[in-house]
Order: structure tokens, then sequence, then C-alpha cells
């Protein structure tokens, strides 16, 4: 590209980025659209979501048939990227991860699931800095894959005590309403016994 050559590992991170910007907006796009607002009215409750006449078996299997795709496209492009196929690939430590990212993140909150996401990815670099000093510490004893381990589940009890639904929760609706912001009738603090005052406005009989 302009004379310049790119290695393959280059051309790969940038096909990787724009698939990644690809998925964010399908994502965004699909959260505010009225699939995505069916799943939120599932997600809350299934058995009124089913009372306002929404079909929650269609659209649980779109749900999966969604997040399949999106699992085939990036499996597909990191088999491309590896040039082979291997179970070993994907331990249960990979799947932990994804697991944090958006629980540490929000869930259901797509900004919220991308910081997440950043946080974790750049949890290696960090331990670059701190294995090294707990290493000495330990005489070699401590690994890092078992101090990323730690870390991650510090993170995770750390964020269930102090903000249960994540750093960044997608906002909640109508709990803004509260009985002290409800508008106050009338007629609403009568004393037993007590009638109701006239009407201020009075009533002026019309002859046909």
């Amino acid at each position: 590209l302009f004379g310049i050559e790119f290695p393959k590992v280059t051309n790969y991170y940038y096909l990787f980025l724009a698939l990644v910007i690809i998925g964010v907006v399908v994502c965004y796009r699909l959260e505010r659209s009225r699939i995505g607002r069916a799943w939120m009215a599932i997600r809350e409750d299934e058995i009124a979501a089913k009372a306002m006449g929404i079909n929650t078996r269609n659209l649980k299997l779109l749900a999966f048939g969604m997040g399949a795709t999106f699992g085939g496209v990036s499996g597909a492009m990191f088999a491309s990227f590896q040039g082979f196929i291997s179970p070993e690939s994907f331990s249960l430590q990979e799947s932990v991860m994804i697991v944090a990212m958006v629980v540490l993140g929000g869930i259901g909150h797509l900004p919220g699931v991308i910081v997440g996401a950043l946080l974790l990815a750049a949890l290696p670099e960090v331990l670059r800095y701190v294995a090294g000093p707990l290493q000495q510490m330990t005489d070699g004893r401590l690994d890092a894959s078992i101090l990323r381990q730690l870390l991650v589940a510090l993170a995770m009890i750390g964020i269930m005590l102090s903000r249960p639904r994540g750093l960044w929760p997608s906002p909640e609706h109508g709990k803004d309403v509260t009985p002290d912001t409800l508008p106050v009738k009338p007629h609403a603090h009568l004393e037993p016994g007590e009638q109701i005052p006239p009407a201020a406005t009075p009533i002026v009989p019309t002859v046909k």
C-alpha cells in the first residue's frame, strides 16, 4: 500500500479490527431495534413478554443463531490466522476470561463489555511489572498464569461486592419514579369521613 509492505500479522490485525468494528455496529443496531427491545423484555420478565404478544420461542432461537454466527465468524478468522484448529487452543481459562469481561464491564451494556474486554486484555501487560517482584519474593514458586487467575478472581469478587451490575451497567428504565415524584392529587391526604372539596372551576350548565 503506497509502496509500504505490511507483514502478514499486520494485515490480520487490520482485518480483525474491521470485523470488531462491524460487530460492535451490528450489536448497537440490534440493541436499539425492535428485536433488541424484545430480547430485553424476555430477559427482564418472560411471562410479561408473552403477555405483550412477543413470540419468545422464535426470539430465543434467533438470539442463539446470532450468537452462533458471531462465534462462527470469530472461529473462522482464528483458524485462518493460526493455520490449524485444535481443541487445546480453547481451555477453561479462556472461557472464564470471556465471561469475566462481560461481568466486569456490565451485563447487557455494549460499552461496558468493551471496557471490561480492554481491562482484561491489558492484564498480561500489567503482570509484566507485577509478576517479576512477586516471583522474587516467592523464590520463583509463583507462576504468571496462577497470578493471572488470582487477579481475575479478586477482581470478580470485588465487583460482585461493590458493583454487582458491573463497572458500566446498562441504564435502568423506570427507576426514577418514586412515591415522592408522583403527582399528588388534591384529595390524596383526606382524613376518614372528610368530604372532597368542590372543584375550583364552577360547572356551568348548557342550554340546548
